[in-house]
């Protein structure tokens, strides 16, 4: 594993309790730094906690509501000090449905948490890291928020909403030394796929040219240089982990 200087900073990981987020804060801890774990599951982020370590935290967060991450942004810094990183992972993926078809509820769960979350999530700390003329931003968007996948409209949208936030925001900071990012994972062995139906896995995987789902392990490693001071000029931009996938 390559050693990367995240020491002195504090992350926090939305969806920290499980997943790609989980992998993430590890390997922050690896690198030095100390992270906080939002997560709307109690349970599973004391479980999360006790497995890292003394380097880590935990608040339980819904980022659907904005007074509740305000809350939990406040609470946070105030047990461990200003927050220099964060990494928007938490998301849904919703069911596979036409969108002739789609539920109007699930359309508007999956908007609200993986698109509007994030934008809760970056419009309560960006103030802080302005103020502080530092900070690392990495959101979590999809290669289904490049290409879309079919009977997942609402997936694709919102990810392919992440994609536009990152780029204007990281534009609107460029001036400060503070990077936002955001990278397009192929599907990851996750309990995302638990939401998914047999055929539609199959179907995702083989549109992978490497034959194969990435490894969470993986994206950690990509999003460990991103939040580090060595990124000091890449920022606005797209990383591609689709294994082959992406077109562009």
């Amino acid at each position: 594993m390559n050693q990367i200087d995240l020491k002195g900073q504090h992350a926090v990981v939305t969806g920290g309790g499980q997943g790609l987020g989980y992998a993430m804060a590890k390997r922050m801890i690896a690198s030095g730094a100390i992270v906080t774990l939002w997560d709307m599951d109690g349970p599973l982020l004391e479980t999360a906690v006790s497995a890292l370590g003394g380097s880590s935290g935990s608040a339980t967060v819904d980022v659907t509501d904005y007074d509740g991450v305000e809350s939990a942004l406040k609470q946070t810094e105030r047990a461990r000090g200003p927050v220099s990183i964060v990494i928007n992972s938490a998301g849904i993926a919703g069911p596979a449905a036409s969108l002739d078809a789609y539920d109007l509820a699930m359309w508007k769960k999956i908007i609200d948490v993986n698109l509007t979350g994030t934008f809760h999530v970056c419009r309560a700390v960006v103030p802080g890291m302005k103020a502080r003329g530092y900070g690392r931003i990495v959101n979590i968007a999809s290669i289904a928020g490049k290409e879309g996948n079919p009977n997942a409209s609402a997936y694709s949208a919102s990810k392919a909403g992440v994609i536009g936030l990152t780029k204007s925001l990281g534009k609107e900071l460029a001036g400060l030394d503070i990077a936002v990012n955001c990278i397009t994972p192929a599907t990851a062995e996750t309990r995302i796929l638990e939401q998914l139906t047999p055929e539609f896995i199959d179907y995702m995987r083989s549109k992978i040219p490497r034959g194969r789902f990435l490894e969470v392990e993986e994206a950690a490693a990509m999003v460990a240089w991103l939040v580090s001071r060595e990124n000091s000029f890449t920022t606005a931009a797209v990383f591609d982990l689709s294994g082959g996938r992406a077109t562009y």
